[in-house]
């Protein structure tokens, strides 16, 4: 089962009427292997068990993730299926969504899951952003997209970075750069606890520190009503 622990760090988010924010951390009993697909693979039925039970669903979203900063706007775009048995949108790293009811999903193992709610257009996002993705702004692009599409304004965003690899255990600090582009932004609220994927390797997978032998957390979130 996964590894329980206080979500105080989606609270931002969670506290919003019309949002649910969610993690699945560290899975005991599951053996990762080096093949990132295969390990996926393993844990599947445990994360969907746990969107089952606690979301009501059962499929979500997903994104290829590539280390770019490619965004798709869900439903509506295209996808193919992965080596691990289950539809991912292709050449993405972020998932923007309108559409109440929609579940995004991102997996992480030292790159940060940033999440995107929007207090006037009801819109979400989902972001996978590690030092890749942070040096070419996946965060300023889907602001700017989420404007764009939605109307959304920056002020009304509230935006969470979860846990990601950081400095000592990380020679770049691409979380002070998230914040930094939050900022720059214009985002109402940018809230970050600050934790640190290497240094609880009982709640988190880390890359780095596992030598890719690793699991892969799973970042949540949906609209569950256009507000």
């Amino acid at each position: 089962m996964p590894v329980t622990e206080a979500l105080s760090f989606l609270n931002p988010i969670n506290r919003l009427p019309g949002f649910r924010a969610g993690w699945i951390g560290r899975v005991e009993g599951i053996e990762p292997t080096t093949d990132r697909d295969e390990t996926l693979a393993l844990m599947r039925p445990v994360h969907e068990a746990v969107i089952r039970k606690d979301y009501g669903r059962e499929r979500w979203w997903r994104a290829e993730q590539i280390h770019g900063d490619g965004i798709a706007r869900v439903p509506g775009a295209e996808t193919r299926m992965a080596g691990d048995g289950l539809p991912v949108v292709p050449e993405v790293d972020g998932l923007i969504s309108l559409a109440a009811g929609e579940m995004l999903g991102i997996y992480v193992a030292d790159c940060g899951a940033i999440w995107l709610a929007d207090r006037g257009s009801g819109a979400v996002g989902l972001l996978h952003s590690g030092k890749k993705g942070t040096e070419l702004g996946i965060l300023t692009g889907a602001v700017a997209r989420m404007g764009r599409e939605f109307g959304t304004r920056p002020e009304d965003l509230v935006v969470v970075l979860g846990p990601c690899i950081r400095p000592p255990d990380y020679e770049v600090d691409f979380a002070r750069e998230i914040a930094r582009q939050a900022e720059i932004a214009g985002v109402g609220e940018f809230h970050d606890e600050g934790r640190n994927t290497a240094g609880d390797l009982a709640a988190y997978y880390s890359y780095r520190l596992e030598k890719g032998r690793t699991g892969r957390m799973l970042a949540l979130i949906v609209g569950e009503e256009n507000l």
